[in-house]
């Protein structure tokens, strides 16, 4: 077992469930080794680190910010103004305790989501995550598409041809 700077002893090998989900952190930007525990002295150093482990996280971060979420802002702003605002001092520790409880999951066992569903409740269970998630990424994708089509109509170009520019961009 290796130990980190900080003391923290680094998760035994076998907490994985294969040997693909151990070893490097690789983001969209760049790879972090998995013997690199080093500290990062300059600004440059920072930087690169941080651009490497700056995919997922802007992922998440952005992740209900599409356009049928502007439209449900937009509409919730129109009927209740601030009156609701309150409600996000409750929401914030929840989502808090959410994305630490899956970080924490992820570091752990150094496994996906699904794959420990599957592992731990079965092929019901994980097809049934599976699947759920592809048709709620479906519908998603599917509001994203209607609100590139609105915001295009209102430069003058048509929902048809907004569409096929949108999913011909996509697929690059």
């Amino acid at each position: 077992m290796t130990h980190f700077a900080s003391g923290i002893d680094a998760p035994p090998r076998h907490a994985a469930l294969d040997d693909a989900h151990v070893g490097d952190i690789r983001g969209a930007l760049g790879t972090i080794a998995h013997h690199d525990t080093g500290a990062r002295d300059s600004w440059r150093a920072r930087l690169r680190t941080l651009l490497a482990i700056l995919g997922p996280g802007l992922i998440v971060m952005v992740g209900d910010n599409d356009a049928g979420a502007f439209g449900t802002y937009t509409q919730a702003g129109q009927n209740y103004g601030t009156t609701l605002l309150w409600t996000l001092m409750l929401l914030i520790p929840v989502l808090y305790v959410n994305q630490e409880m899956v970080l924490r999951l992820g570091a752990v066992t150094r496994v996906g989501h699904a794959r420990l569903i599957f592992a731990r409740f079965g092929k019901f269970w994980g097809s049934f995550s599976v699947i759920d998630l592809f048709l709620v990424n479906a519908l998603t994708l599917v509001t994203e598409f209607i609100g590139i089509s609105l915001a295009l109509e209102y430069l003058g170009i048509p929902r048809h041809w907004g569409v096929c520019a949108a999913a011909a961009l996509v697929m690059l």
